[in-house]
């Protein structure tokens, strides 16, 4: 990784501010739900967690930047916080369910804090890389949530469902994530955008094995026409 790192040094500057605008601009992706919400004026169907997740983490990550002193690490957490609190606000106006949503707030805030809280006392020489353990199972939680799907995905022989901008872009923002922790010489954000990223090709693999509804009815119909 050393060797790697000297070679990549000089584009350090280019590769944050570029990982920095992606993951940013992928965060604003929050927003097409919101305006889905927003047009069938409730929430059915849709869910909260991703809205969450994404909360609880960019405040990690953001408490992970400054432990490590990085600013993209530390503005890409600052951001996704801001964003994601406007998602979960515009979702919780919208919500009939206001009691289970606040329950869940309530979980999810207590985790978060109980993990800064944790930060705040580990040893400082054990705190980076055990800190960044436990990012790393929030972050693989959301990256993986797709593959929930991966029973339908199999049974009905169809990747109708699964979000392909979303998944395509993950695995874009996590190979640029994972150049930049090669520069920075840090094995957590290596490790964690790795998986990631093997994540991310597992379910793009997906949509080569198994078409859309759409594609496999136009299969079928130019079958009907050949026949």
């Amino acid at each position: 990784m050393d060797a790697a790192a000297n070679i990549l040094q000089p584009y350090k500057e280019i590769i944050g501010h570029v990982t920095k605008i992606m993951t940013v601009a992928r965060m604003l992706s929050g927003s097409l739900i919101c305006w889905d919400i927003y047009k069938q004026g409730s929430t059915r169907g849709i869910g909260i967690m991703p809205f969450l997740l994404g909360l609880a983490l960019s405040i990690l990550n953001f408490k992970y930047g400054s432990i490590i002193r990085d600013n993209p690490v530390i503005q890409v957490g600052m951001m996704g916080a801001v964003l994601n609190a406007i998602y979960c606000l515009f979702y919780f106006y919208y919500t009939q369910r206001k009691v289970k949503i606040c329950a869940q707030f309530g979980m999810m805030g207590s985790l978060t804090v109980a993990l800064i809280g944790y930060a705040q006392i580990e040893d400082p020489g054990l705190v980076q890389k055990r800190f960044g353990l436990l990012i790393t199972v929030f972050f693989l939680t959301l990256i993986a949530s797709p593959l929930l799907q991966l029973k339908n995905v199999i049974n009905n022989q169809t990747t109708e469902g699964l979000p392909f901008p979303f998944i395509l872009s993950g695995a874009t923002i996590t190979f640029t994530w994972l150049i930049y922790g090669v520069i920075l010489r840090n094995e957590v954000i290596v490790i964690q955008n790795t998986i990631a990223f093997l994540l991310s090709l597992l379910q793009l693999s997906l949509f080569a094995i198994y078409p859309s509804k759409h594609r496999r009815k136009h299969r079928n119909s130019v079958r009907k026409k050949t026949n």
